[in-house]
């Protein structure tokens, strides 16, 4: 498949001078040496294909934005080259560009001109913009009064409009409403479709799974990772939580039903339905050594008849004291989109309560599986609540469990939803 965009060896360089004036002077030729030069961003390799979505993660000034920038023309490389075989859209940080005391209209024709359209083409498409923006009168006003949303909307529906060989997108998406944001992955699709190529930026490993083909992982300014985005977040999820692989044991003939206490060992290996593959990860103070699973009256039942009652239980031992754990259990398909998750804080009316270091808990989460047929995974987990924005996991287990679902009732789609239809008699 062609290749439509070609990054080599890229890099920049920001540099502080003794005075401004010794800067200015490098832009005449004079030779000034900076008293600091910070790398944003080097050696970075990769290329695009014709219709390929890539994921761009990694924590903040870690270089995603100026990567972004680079692609885009926005700021020059100190080293390196970026080749595009076609025109490159971009959405970078809202606003960027646009003219606050201008109406919406004006910096739509002012960014399309910028982007080399002339003015009859930018009249045909006029309408197209300003009804895909869908700010009503607003887009006849200045967009200094403008919400965030707004302006979202303004420069995606401009971006947009003229379909692009490639485009870019920082995070800019996740300040839409839901209806909105909708309606852009429509219009990305289509442009998919047609053979736009899409880098883009998100923080939500959710969003890169489950839009984008393959992902990049840059972490101080240096290309760590570029694999499948579903191996890439995982190294990203490790990266910033710390990583810690299980042992597998060998599976034996015959397992027990009821916990292995002795010692607490680790059997979580040697249950069936265990996945080899699965991602654990957490900061530790706690591990998940063991699971057990009934459905339909059946331990470990495979498969899973669809519409049964899924009882999952799983051992936790602690190594620390932890004021106030938290246990969860998530439900994916097995290409990785989240269907279902929830925690002890959501679905338990009790407080949590303090666990001391040394103590084993059991945990239960009971659910219908109102699955259609097919393969999903389990993941489990436990977390410290600190009384900060995020918990703080200390044991994930994810996608560590397989679960083929059977013998669901026609349907279309992935969940049961269950449905009634009647017909209504009109009055005579």
């Amino acid at each position: 498949m062609e290749t439509v965009l070609d990054v080599r060896d890229l890099g920049k360089a920001f540099a502080r001078y003794a005075s401004e004036w010794r800067r200015i002077g490098t832009w005449v030729g004079v030779p000034a040496k900076p008293v600091e030069e910070h790398w944003a961003l080097r050696h970075v390799s990769f290329t695009m294909r014709r219709g390929e979505f890539v994921g761009l993660v990694g924590r903040n000034g870690a270089g995603k934005s100026t990567l972004l920038k680079l692609v885009a023309g926005t700021l020059r490389p100190s080293e390196g080259s970026v080749t595009a075989s076609g025109r490159i859209a971009a959405i970078l940080e809202l606003g960027m560009g646009f003219n606050a005391e201008f109406t919406g209209r004006q910096n739509a024709i002012h960014a399309a001109g910028l982007m080399g359209f002339h003015d009859a083409q930018i009249d045909a498409r006029m309408p197209e913009i300003e009804a895909f923006a869908e700010i009503g009168e607003y887009f006849d006003r200045p967009t200094r009064i403008y919400s965030t949303g707004m302006q979202m909307r303004v420069a995606f529906a401009v971006a947009t409009a003229f379909r692009p060989d490639v485009l870019l997108i920082d995070e800019a998406l996740a300040v839409g409403d839901v209806s909105f944001q909708a309606k852009c992955f429509a219009r990305i699709k289509a442009m998919r479709e047609e053979g736009c190529a899409m880098l883009f930026v998100s923080h939500s490993v959710e969003e890169i799974v489950r839009n984008c083909d393959r992902a990049l992982f840059v972490d101080g300014g240096v290309l760590r990772m570029d694999a499948p985005s579903r191996d890439v977040t995982n190294a990203y999820l490790d990266h910033v939580w710390g990583s810690r692989r299980p042992k597998l044991a060998p599976r034996a003939a015959k397992l027990p039903v009821e916990f292995r206490k002795s010692g607490e060992k680790d059997c979580f290996a040697e249950r069936p339905m265990y996945r080899k593959e699965e991602h654990r990860w957490g900061d530790g103070g706690a591990r998940i050594i063991d699971y057990h699973l009934e459905a339909g009256g059946k331990t470990f039942p495979m498969p899973v008849e669809s519409g049964s009652e899924l009882r999952v239980v799983m051992r936790i031992v602690f190594d620390r004291d932890v004021a106030a754990p938290v246990y969860g259990l998530l439900v994916k398909t097995h290409d990785g989109i989240f269907l279902f998750g929830t925690n002890s804080l959501m679905a338990s009316s009790e407080p949590p309560s303090p666990v001391s270091a040394g103590t084993g808990v059991n945990v239960e989460f009971s659910l219908p599986l109102g699955l259609n047929s097919g393969a999903y995974l389990l993941s489990l987990g436990v977390s410290a609540d600190e009384g900060q924005p995020e918990l703080v996991p200390l044991d994930r287990r994810y996608d560590a469990i397989l679960l083929q679902v059977l013998n669901a009732k026609p349907l279309w789609g992935i969940v049961d939803l269950a449905a009634e239809c009647r017909v209504l008699e009109g009055e005579s």
